[in-house]
């Protein structure tokens, strides 16, 4: 898979609390909660984010709880992929089952600014920056992970190898 988007940057430990507050999970709605998505550290990014966009930040993406609604509200806000210098193990995984692509590539999350322009390619692991003329190697996904994100998540994965399955 290839993405392409505009950057919105972040710093290190971004925990899941600013990512989505704890006041909306009242819902699991994935829409209702991407119109919350990042608002405790940017007021104005539920306005400026398009689809396709590309989260970028330092270490420890994801920490704090473990609740799946941070990568929700990231996915349905539009974010296409994130990345980042490292991410909490569990927001890592929570990711993967919600079928959010992440990519670990410290140079990239070192050196991109809000703004630039990413191309990311899964497959390949590269994060070209296009603004800025520089390609990075990334961490690829391992084919079983890369297909749980093309199917789009862990259950959506189950159903398909169900079906798959049922019709042998």
């Amino acid at each position: 898979m290839i993405f392409e988007g505009t950057v919105h940057k972040y710093g290190r430990d971004v925990d899941t609390d600013v990512i989505i507050p704890a006041r909306y999970l009242t819902t699991n709605d994935p829409a209702e909660l991407a119109k919350h998505c990042m608002e405790d550290i940017d007021a104005e990014f539920v306005s400026t984010v398009q689809p396709g966009d590309i989260i970028v930040a330092h270490e420890n993406f994801g920490c704090g709880s473990s609740r799946e609604h941070a990568p929700v509200a990231i996915k349905a806000s539009g974010i296409s992929v994130v990345i980042a210098s490292s991410f909490a193990r569990i927001f890592y995984r929570n990711a993967i089952n919600t079928g959010l692509p992440i990519v670990v590539c410290p140079a990239a999350a070192s050196e991109a600014q809000a703004g630039d322009r990413l191309r990311v390619d899964l497959g390949a692991g590269t994060v070209e920056n296009l603004t800025q003329s520089k390609e990075y190697d990334a961490e690829a996904f391992p084919p079983f992970m890369q297909e749980l994100i093309d199917r789009g998540g862990l259950l959506k994965y189950v159903k398909a190898q169900l079906v798959e399955r049922s019709r042998s």
